[in-house]
Protein backbone atom coordinates (compact mmCIF):
# COMPACT_ATOMS: atom_id res chain seq x y z
CA UNK A 1 0.00 0.00 0.00
CA UNK A 2 0.92 3.55 -0.86
CA UNK A 3 0.75 6.35 1.62
CA UNK A 4 1.25 9.83 0.06
CA UNK A 5 1.69 12.76 2.36
CA UNK A 6 -1.06 14.68 4.10
CA UNK A 7 -2.81 17.28 1.96
CA UNK A 8 -5.19 19.74 3.72
CA UNK A 9 -8.20 19.79 1.12
CA UNK A 10 -9.97 18.30 -1.93
CA UNK A 11 -12.17 19.43 -4.25
CA UNK A 12 -15.81 18.16 -3.67
CA UNK A 13 -18.73 19.07 -5.95
CA UNK A 14 -16.37 21.92 -7.44
CA UNK A 15 -15.74 23.22 -4.37
CA UNK A 16 -12.84 22.70 -2.61
CA UNK A 17 -13.41 21.50 1.09
CA UNK A 18 -11.12 20.79 3.91
CA UNK A 19 -10.37 17.15 4.27
CA UNK A 20 -11.46 16.80 7.76
CA UNK A 21 -15.46 17.60 7.88
CA UNK A 22 -18.43 16.00 10.39
CA UNK A 23 -20.71 13.55 10.27
CA UNK A 24 -23.96 14.99 12.02
CA UNK A 25 -25.59 11.17 11.97
CA UNK A 26 -24.81 10.90 16.14
CA UNK A 27 -26.83 14.07 16.86
CA UNK A 28 -29.95 12.02 16.57
CA UNK A 29 -31.63 9.76 18.97
CA UNK A 30 -30.06 5.98 20.18
CA UNK A 31 -29.85 3.91 16.64
CA UNK A 32 -29.76 7.35 14.95
CA UNK A 33 -33.85 7.47 15.88
CA UNK A 34 -35.90 10.19 17.38
CA UNK A 35 -34.71 13.12 19.06
CA UNK A 36 -31.76 13.46 21.02
CA UNK A 37 -31.02 13.35 24.15
CA UNK A 38 -30.31 17.15 24.63
CA UNK A 39 -31.07 19.15 21.71
CA UNK A 40 -28.79 22.41 23.42
CA UNK A 41 -26.11 20.18 23.04
CA UNK A 42 -26.73 18.68 19.85
CA UNK A 43 -26.52 22.86 18.20
CA UNK A 44 -23.65 23.65 20.26
CA UNK A 45 -21.75 20.71 18.25
CA UNK A 46 -22.58 22.15 14.73
CA UNK A 47 -21.92 25.47 15.84
CA UNK A 48 -18.52 23.98 17.51
CA UNK A 49 -17.85 22.16 14.07
CA UNK A 50 -18.11 25.79 11.90
CA UNK A 51 -16.67 28.15 14.31
CA UNK A 52 -13.49 25.41 13.84
CA UNK A 53 -13.59 26.26 9.85
CA UNK A 54 -15.31 22.66 9.28
CA UNK A 55 -16.41 23.61 5.39
CA UNK A 56 -18.45 20.11 4.89
CA UNK A 57 -20.92 18.80 6.86
CA UNK A 58 -22.50 15.13 6.08
CA UNK A 59 -26.29 14.61 7.17
CA UNK A 60 -29.57 12.57 5.94
CA UNK A 61 -33.23 13.61 6.30
CA UNK A 62 -33.52 10.50 7.41
CA UNK A 63 -32.00 10.46 9.92
CA UNK A 64 -34.19 10.98 12.89
CA UNK A 65 -35.77 10.97 10.39
CA UNK A 66 -35.90 14.93 9.91
CA UNK A 67 -34.41 15.63 13.02
CA UNK A 68 -31.17 16.21 12.15
CA UNK A 69 -31.51 18.07 9.64
CA UNK A 70 -34.30 20.29 11.32
CA UNK A 71 -30.78 20.77 14.38
CA UNK A 72 -28.86 21.81 11.78
CA UNK A 73 -30.92 24.51 10.28
CA UNK A 74 -31.65 25.93 13.74
CA UNK A 75 -27.83 25.73 14.48
CA UNK A 76 -26.46 27.39 11.40
CA UNK A 77 -29.21 28.98 8.97
CA UNK A 78 -28.18 31.00 7.12
CA UNK A 79 -25.07 28.91 6.14
CA UNK A 80 -21.35 29.90 5.89
CA UNK A 81 -20.71 30.62 2.13
CA UNK A 82 -17.96 28.08 2.35
CA UNK A 83 -19.77 25.20 4.10
CA UNK A 84 -20.73 22.47 1.95
CA UNK A 85 -23.86 20.17 3.16
CA UNK A 86 -23.88 16.59 1.43
CA UNK A 87 -27.29 14.81 2.24
CA UNK A 88 -28.26 11.16 0.92
CA UNK A 89 -31.50 9.63 -0.26
CA UNK A 90 -32.36 6.14 -0.83
CA UNK A 91 -33.91 5.07 2.41
CA UNK A 92 -36.36 5.26 5.25
CA UNK A 93 -36.76 4.36 8.18
CA UNK A 94 -39.93 2.23 9.53
CA UNK A 95 -41.71 2.64 12.47
CA UNK A 96 -39.44 0.34 14.28
CA UNK A 97 -36.51 2.75 13.13
CA UNK A 98 -35.71 -0.03 10.34
CA UNK A 99 -33.59 1.29 7.20
CA UNK A 100 -35.81 0.09 4.51
CA UNK A 101 -35.12 1.19 0.62
CA UNK A 102 -37.14 4.19 -1.00
CA UNK A 103 -36.13 4.04 -4.82
CA UNK A 104 -39.80 4.59 -6.18
CA UNK A 105 -39.38 8.22 -7.81
CA UNK A 106 -41.87 9.65 -5.88
CA UNK A 107 -40.22 8.54 -2.84
CA UNK A 108 -36.81 10.26 -4.39
CA UNK A 109 -38.32 13.10 -5.26
CA UNK A 110 -39.97 13.56 -1.81
CA UNK A 111 -37.19 12.90 -0.26
CA UNK A 112 -35.12 15.84 -2.12
CA UNK A 113 -37.79 17.99 -1.20
CA UNK A 114 -37.83 16.96 2.56
CA UNK A 115 -34.12 17.59 2.46
CA UNK A 116 -34.66 21.25 0.76
CA UNK A 117 -37.34 22.14 3.48
CA UNK A 118 -35.99 20.83 6.58
CA UNK A 119 -32.31 22.57 5.66
CA UNK A 120 -33.78 25.40 4.51
CA UNK A 121 -32.08 25.65 1.00
CA UNK A 122 -32.93 26.13 -2.46
CA UNK A 123 -30.57 23.74 -3.89
CA UNK A 124 -28.82 20.68 -2.10
CA UNK A 125 -24.96 21.06 -3.04
CA UNK A 126 -24.50 17.42 -2.94
CA UNK A 127 -26.66 14.45 -2.79
CA UNK A 128 -25.61 10.77 -2.53
CA UNK A 129 -28.26 7.89 -3.72
CA UNK A 130 -27.53 5.38 -0.78
CA UNK A 131 -28.24 1.93 -2.30
CA UNK A 132 -30.16 -0.26 -0.21
CA UNK A 133 -30.28 -3.79 -2.19
CA UNK A 134 -28.01 -4.83 1.08
CA UNK A 135 -28.27 -2.36 4.06
CA UNK A 136 -25.23 -3.85 5.31
CA UNK A 137 -22.75 -3.46 2.20
CA UNK A 138 -22.62 -3.24 -1.20
CA UNK A 139 -24.37 -5.76 -3.13
CA UNK A 140 -24.83 -6.07 -7.62
CA UNK A 141 -27.36 -4.80 -9.10
CA UNK A 142 -28.28 -1.75 -11.77
CA UNK A 143 -28.95 1.81 -10.40
CA UNK A 144 -29.86 2.93 -13.26
CA UNK A 145 -33.63 3.72 -12.51
CA UNK A 146 -32.94 5.21 -9.07
CA UNK A 147 -30.06 7.36 -10.36
CA UNK A 148 -31.73 8.79 -13.71
CA UNK A 149 -34.30 9.97 -11.40
CA UNK A 150 -31.82 11.87 -9.21
CA UNK A 151 -30.39 13.22 -12.62
CA UNK A 152 -33.40 14.25 -13.44
CA UNK A 153 -33.69 16.36 -10.67
CA UNK A 154 -30.67 17.49 -10.83
CA UNK A 155 -31.92 19.00 -14.23
CA UNK A 156 -34.29 20.50 -11.83
CA UNK A 157 -31.83 22.74 -10.71
CA UNK A 158 -32.68 21.17 -7.43
CA UNK A 159 -29.32 19.22 -6.97
CA UNK A 160 -25.85 20.69 -7.61
CA UNK A 161 -24.14 17.45 -7.74
CA UNK A 162 -24.48 13.31 -6.85
CA UNK A 163 -22.92 11.15 -5.41
CA UNK A 164 -22.87 7.11 -4.52
CA UNK A 165 -23.27 5.73 -1.32
CA UNK A 166 -23.14 1.89 -0.56
CA UNK A 167 -21.77 0.77 -4.10
CA UNK A 168 -19.44 -1.58 -5.86
CA UNK A 169 -17.21 -0.59 -8.34
CA UNK A 170 -19.37 -1.74 -11.61
CA UNK A 171 -22.34 0.41 -10.22
CA UNK A 172 -19.91 3.48 -10.06
CA UNK A 173 -19.22 2.79 -13.51
CA UNK A 174 -22.48 2.79 -14.49
CA UNK A 175 -23.51 5.93 -12.67
CA UNK A 176 -20.58 7.58 -14.30
CA UNK A 177 -22.19 6.97 -17.58
CA UNK A 178 -25.40 8.46 -16.33
CA UNK A 179 -24.01 11.06 -14.93
CA UNK A 180 -21.45 12.97 -13.22
CA UNK A 181 -20.50 11.22 -10.21
CA UNK A 182 -18.46 13.62 -7.25
CA UNK A 183 -17.77 11.64 -4.53
CA UNK A 184 -18.43 7.68 -3.65
CA UNK A 185 -19.30 6.80 0.47
CA UNK A 186 -18.77 3.55 1.53
CA UNK A 187 -17.76 1.98 4.80
CA UNK A 188 -13.64 1.61 4.72
CA UNK A 189 -11.48 2.00 8.14
CA UNK A 190 -7.79 1.45 9.05
CA UNK A 191 -9.34 -2.50 10.15
CA UNK A 192 -11.67 -2.63 6.84
CA UNK A 193 -10.06 -1.65 3.67
CA UNK A 194 -12.27 -3.85 0.78
CA UNK A 195 -12.52 -0.57 -1.22
CA UNK A 196 -8.73 -0.07 -1.07
CA UNK A 197 -8.27 -0.89 -4.74
CA UNK A 198 -11.49 1.27 -5.72
CA UNK A 199 -9.88 4.44 -3.40
CA UNK A 200 -6.92 4.83 -5.74
CA UNK A 201 -9.41 4.50 -8.52
CA UNK A 202 -10.88 7.32 -7.45
CA UNK A 203 -7.97 9.57 -6.25
CA UNK A 204 -6.89 9.01 -10.26
CA UNK A 205 -10.47 10.12 -11.35
CA UNK A 206 -10.40 13.37 -8.96
CA UNK A 207 -13.48 11.74 -7.19
CA UNK A 208 -13.78 11.96 -3.57
CA UNK A 209 -14.02 9.38 -1.40
CA UNK A 210 -15.75 9.40 1.86
CA UNK A 211 -15.76 6.82 4.52
CA UNK A 212 -18.49 5.86 6.62
CA UNK A 213 -17.75 4.27 10.00
CA UNK A 214 -14.06 5.62 9.81
CA UNK A 215 -13.70 4.71 13.45
CA UNK A 216 -15.86 1.45 13.12
CA UNK A 217 -18.89 2.82 13.54
CA UNK A 218 -21.32 0.68 16.11
CA UNK A 219 -18.22 -1.55 17.09
CA UNK A 220 -15.54 1.11 17.64
CA UNK A 221 -11.88 -0.51 16.79
CA UNK A 222 -9.72 -2.01 19.34
CA UNK A 223 -6.54 -3.01 17.95
CA UNK A 224 -3.25 -3.43 20.83
CA UNK A 225 -1.43 -1.98 18.09
CA UNK A 226 -3.67 1.11 17.55
CA UNK A 227 -3.22 1.74 21.40
CA UNK A 228 0.69 1.13 21.32
CA UNK A 229 1.00 3.14 18.32
CA UNK A 230 -1.41 5.73 20.03
CA UNK A 231 0.54 6.17 23.33
CA UNK A 232 3.75 6.76 21.55
CA UNK A 233 2.22 9.57 20.02
CA UNK A 234 0.91 11.28 22.53
CA UNK A 235 -3.20 10.86 21.18
CA UNK A 236 -5.68 8.56 21.56
CA UNK A 237 -6.46 5.31 19.47
CA UNK A 238 -9.13 7.37 17.41
CA UNK A 239 -7.31 9.93 16.91
CA UNK A 240 -4.31 7.91 15.07
CA UNK A 241 -6.79 5.78 13.02
CA UNK A 242 -8.12 9.06 11.41
CA UNK A 243 -4.76 10.55 11.11
CA UNK A 244 -3.85 6.86 8.84
CA UNK A 245 -7.41 8.14 7.08
CA UNK A 246 -5.92 11.06 6.21
CA UNK A 247 -2.65 9.89 4.68
CA UNK A 248 -4.02 7.01 3.01
CA UNK A 249 -5.00 8.84 0.07
CA UNK A 250 -5.61 12.34 -1.44
CA UNK A 251 -8.90 12.16 -1.96
CA UNK A 252 -10.46 10.68 1.14
CA UNK A 253 -12.50 13.60 3.08
CA UNK A 254 -13.31 12.47 6.69
CA UNK A 255 -16.52 12.57 8.71
CA UNK A 256 -16.20 11.42 12.11
CA UNK A 257 -19.52 12.61 13.98
CA UNK A 258 -19.86 12.76 17.33
CA UNK A 259 -22.39 14.44 20.02
CA UNK A 260 -19.58 15.55 21.91
CA UNK A 261 -17.80 19.35 21.79
CA UNK A 262 -14.87 17.54 23.50
CA UNK A 263 -14.70 14.58 21.20
CA UNK A 264 -15.45 17.00 18.40
CA UNK A 265 -12.52 19.02 19.19
CA UNK A 266 -10.08 15.59 19.93
CA UNK A 267 -11.15 14.77 16.45
CA UNK A 268 -10.64 17.75 14.82
CA UNK A 269 -6.78 17.51 16.11
CA UNK A 270 -6.26 14.31 14.34
CA UNK A 271 -5.71 16.26 11.18
CA UNK A 272 -2.57 17.63 13.03
CA UNK A 273 -1.03 14.46 14.37
CA UNK A 274 2.36 13.47 12.15
CA UNK A 275 2.62 9.15 11.13
CA UNK A 276 6.16 8.95 10.81
CA UNK A 277 7.64 6.31 8.18
CA UNK A 278 8.11 3.41 10.65
CA UNK A 279 4.57 4.35 12.38
CA UNK A 280 2.72 3.89 8.78
CA UNK A 281 4.31 1.06 8.14
CA UNK A 282 3.26 -0.93 11.61
CA UNK A 283 -0.21 0.91 11.03
CA UNK A 284 -0.77 -0.89 7.40
CA UNK A 285 -0.53 -4.37 8.84
CA UNK A 286 -4.37 -3.84 10.75
CA UNK A 287 -5.89 -3.90 7.62
CA UNK A 288 -8.13 -6.65 5.52
CA UNK A 289 -9.54 -6.75 2.70
CA UNK A 290 -12.20 -8.80 1.80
Amino acid sequence: MTNINRADTFMLGGRTVKRMGYGAMQLAGPGVFGPPKDRDAAVKVLREAVESAVDHIDTSDFYGPHVVNQLIREALHPYPDDLVIVTKIGARRGEDASWLPAYSPEALTQAVHDNLRNLGLDVLDVVNLRIMFDPYGPAEGSIEAPLTVLADLQRQGLVRHIGLSNVTPTQIAEGRRICEIVCVQNMYNIAHRADDALIDDLARNGIAYVPFFPLGGFSPLQSSTLSDVARRLDATPMQVALAWLLRRAPNILLIPGTSSVAHLRENLASAEIDLPGDVLQELDGLGWSS
